[in-house]
């Protein structure tokens, strides 16, 4: 009967638009939450003898239905605190709760557009709600392993621990010296010069490489340099034999074009051999241990050794590696990179934090402290190196502030209050229409 039908659709009037309702209060609600995708509620009508034209007309009335826009992002804000994270673009942090940080599995995945990491007691990141970072460890040299990227094998929690502390061995050394032309006229006048340059070892310790340089006492323009390591001598005279790392026999071009510059570098022995395409000197110091790589400077380069007037001077001596520091901070970079800073300077890579993605964003299942995991609608999930793929990148210092619009929201509110108000009328009617139905009868 269309009375009746009337009541049934006012009823479901009223259902659909209280469900809208309980979003429109969540969305307010969380306002303020940052990583909070908004829910939308969608009407769709339900028809009930569905023929034209027919003499009678059944109410099927309206259903809801809701949805969590997960893929749409809000705009990123800054904070004060490295390690706020949040995603610039399609992806997520990978995130576990704290229970699961000793057994992770597949299932124990959680995703979060955001989060505000702090160290706990253990040097794990985490946040207040208890969400665990997840990233691939570095290993000691600063470079991520080949990892699986259809499981979270191999994601492990971040820990950060604060009283650690690193040293940075030395790896190359550029070597720019200028030597006195006056000295190597090939008469055996001249004086030998030296140097000493220090280098930092595997364990942290400061060693010095010790360098002579003697000029030929018969041939001009020539030099014999000598380098030593302290790290292997002693105070014995077989010892300081044992220190030398190599021998060469430097001439120098004292042509217009070129003068000045190396003309050739000749090994001596069984010293390592002068790489002309580099002009670098592969040294292995402190006992084999290490090797240090030694730029001297090409043939014809003004860069490296030169022999020019009067004076001996280091012109430009670098080198990488740093004594032992102590951590001072830690950042993440665009690519999900977490770089550890020293007191010394040294920057070494940690971790690498990947971003998770899923097919059909929309589809996976939230759950609380804004976080999601992945359902049989949302599609398997993948780990993506932040900023490859369809991915975007991590921003440290920033936050992903909601997605709700509050005077959106506002207007929706009106709208389904005044709804609401109408399907209650609807009922209020169709009520005094069976009451006059009944009054018929007396």
């Amino acid at each position: 009967m269309s009375i009746s039908s009337s009541l049934n659709a006012g009823v479901s009037g009223l259902s659909a638009n209280s469900t809208r309702l309980a979003t429109i209060a969540d969305n307010i609600a969380n306002s303020g939450t940052y990583g909070y995708k908004r829910m939308t509620t969608e009407f769709d009508s339900l028809v009930v003898g569905a023929s034209n034209k027919a003499g009678t007309y059944s109410a099927g009335g309206v259903t809801a239905s809701t949805t969590r826009l997960i893929g749409e992002n809000g705009s990123i804000v800054s904070t004060s605190n490295s390690m706020d994270l949040a995603v610039s673009g399609r992806g997520f942090l990978p995130v576990a709760e704290t229970v699961d940080m000793n057994n992770l599995t597949n299932d124990s995945l959680r995703m979060t557009s955001t989060g505000a990491f702090y160290t706990d007691a253990d040097g794990a990141l985490r946040t207040e709600s208890g969400l665990v970072l997840l990233g691939w460890p570095a290993n000691a040299d600063g470079t991520i392993s080949t990892q699986a990227r259809d499981t979270i094998t191999g994601l492990e929690p971040v820990v950060i621990n604060a009283n650690q502390t690193a040293g940075d061995p030395t790896t190359t050394m550029n070597l720019g010296v200028n030597l006195p032309a006056t000295s190597a006229d090939g008469t055996g006048n001249g004086d030998a010069e030296a140097l000493s340059v220090e280098y930092f070892g595997n364990l942290g310790t400061s060693e010095t490489l010790d360098i002579s340089f003697t000029p030929s006492p018969t041939a001009p323009n020539t030099w014999t340099m000598v380098i030593r390591d302290s790290a292997t001598a002693d105070n014995t005279a077989t010892a300081a034999d044992e220190s030398i790392l190599g021998e060469y026999t430097l001439v120098f071009d004292n042509t217009t074009q070129n003068g000045g510059t190396l003309a050739s570098v000749t090994a001596l022995g069984s010293s390592p051999a002068y790489d002309a395409s580099t002009g670098a000197l592969s040294l292995d110091v402190a006992e084999g241990l290490q090797t240090i790589s030694m730029t001297i400077g090409k043939i014809g380069d003004t860069n490296g050794l030169t022999q020019l007037s009067d004076s001996f001077s280091p012109t430009s001596i670098t080198k990488d590696g740093s004594p032992v520091g102590n951590l001072a901070s830690i950042e993440i970079d665009e690519n999900g990179f977490i770089k550890a800073t020293y007191d010394t300077g040294f920057i070494r890579t940690v971790y690498q934090v990947p971003l998770v993605d899923v097919s059909n964003q929309n589809g996976l299942i939230s759950l609380d402290s804004q976080t999601f995991k992945v359902s049989s609608t949302s599609g398997s999930f993948y780990l993506w190196d932040a900023g490859d793929g369809p991915t975007g990148t991590v921003a440290g210092y920033s936050r992903e502030s909601s997605t709700v619009d509050v005077a959106e929201e506002l207007t929706n509110l009106i709208q389904t209050q005044r709804a609401y108000s109408s399907n209650a009328k609807v009922i209020q009617t169709v009520d005094q229409m069976y009451e006059e139905t009944t009054n018929i009868k007396r």
